[in-house]
């Protein structure tokens, strides 16, 4: 482990968190932050700073402060907007401030490393791969998402001196890709982040959306690679056979692709809701499905078992697949529609199933908090 002085600095770029829809990517910045408010790791903390693009206006009547100053970091803004800075960064002609020993960029779209001449402090970046979705199911990516994942990906191992993943799999697939295995780490996401719940407004949302009882739920993008065409199906082909009328109950924001996979009779498709909804709804589902093509980690299983709902999985999610012994869900390939639907109805109606998987699911996430997630992050950065 390499010695840092008293006042070493780290350098969080989070521009993902300056995205409408922060996604998945989103909760990981706003856990590893969370996590590092509270771990005490061995040695010399390091000083944490955060870099994004500048804030837009804000409208009439709201507050000029940048948001990302609740997370109590210093924080350092580009005079550049957010398009325009990853495009910089992509391009090379701007690179991360000096006088930081790391540069830690939450998603690949990262800015290169400070020129090392005049500068007293030599810089380590390091560089957050989510998953490679796009080379595992192409059909399931657009075309210039493909592009420009591809190139991001290369800039990402070509610039970087570690490389951090949130799985196996996905290191499998970073290493195939040619990054050197010993430039990986596997450093799992917490499960911890669940909002305290707000159940009056989710209740409200329920009934402005016809749902006034027991429903299912499903949580995700709408987009192809979330598989949400087939999990519908699956549901249709049970719901005859469900004790009562339940509906398949889909929250996420509309990504590209069919939004149709998910209109129709009995499924009722929310939107994007806020983070204190969204445990109400976890808390309040009678099974949770989550039945993608393919995922580097995949959050919301882990956020449903925090929440004490019995959970359905695909193939696809290695965050349930690492479990020693039999995995805490019914877990299912994702492209075998009668396989799913099988799932389903299990999860839903076997009481006693759904007993062991509700005890199965709280024992697994009880130790993955993000605080555990820092500390590993602290311990590669003292390396470098």
């Amino acid at each position: 482990m390499s010695e840092k002085s008293p006042d070493w600095r780290v350098l969080l770029a989070v521009e993902q968190l300056r995205r409408p829809v922060p996604g998945g990517i989103g909760t990981y910045a706003r856990g590893l932050l969370a996590g590092l408010a509270v771990v005490a790791p061995p040695g010399t903390p390091p000083e944490i700073h955060l870099l994004a693009s500048k804030t837009t206006k804000p409208r009439r009547g709201q507050p000029a402060k940048d948001p990302l100053d609740a997370f109590g970091r210093p924080l350092w803004t580009s005079r550049l907007s957010r398009r325009l800075l990853t495009r910089a960064w992509d391009r090379g002609i701007m690179s991360a401030p000096r006088g930081f020993e790391v540069v830690h960029s939450v998603s690949t779209a990262s800015p290169p490393k400070p020129p090392a001449k005049g500068s007293h402090v030599t810089t380590a970046l390091v560089v957050v791969v989510h998953d490679l979705a796009w080379r595992r199911n192409p059909e399931a990516t657009t075309g210039r998402g493909r592009r420009w994942h591809e190139k991001s990906l290369r800039r990402a191992i070509a610039r970087a001196d570690a490389l951090v993943v949130p799985s196996d799999l996905v290191a499998a697939d970073l290493v195939a890709a040619g990054a050197s295995r010993s430039a990986v780490t596997v450093i799992p996401h917490g499960a911890d982040h669940l909002a305290a719940p707000n159940r009056q407004a989710a209740t409200a949302l329920l009934e402005r959306n016809g749902v006034t009882g027991p429903y299912l739920l499903a949580v995700g993008t709408i987009e192809p690679r979330k598989n949400l065409a087939r999990l519908v199906a699956a549901y249709r082909e049970v719901a005859p056979d469900l004790p009562g009328r339940w509906p398949l109950v889909v929250v996420g924001a509309t990504g590209w692709g069919s939004v149709g996979q998910v209109e129709g009779t009995g499924v009722a498709a929310v939107g994007a809701v806020s983070a204190p909804v969204l445990t109400a709804l976890y808390q309040g589902a009678r099974a949770f499905a989550y039945v993608p093509l393919s995922e580097g980690f995949g959050l919301p299983p882990l956020e449903a078992m925090v929440a004490g709902a019995p959970v359905l999985a695909s193939t696809g999610v290695p965050s349930i697949l690492d479990a020693h012994g039999a995995p805490p869900a019914v877990v299912v390939d994702p492209l075998d529609t009668d396989a799913i639907a099988k799932g389903l109805f299990e999860v839903a109606t076997d009481d006693e199933r759904r007993d062991a998987l509700v005890a199965a699911g709280t024992a697994f996430v009880a130790g993955r908090t993000w605080a555990a997630s820092a500390e590993r992050h602290v311990e590669l950065w003292q390396s470098l």
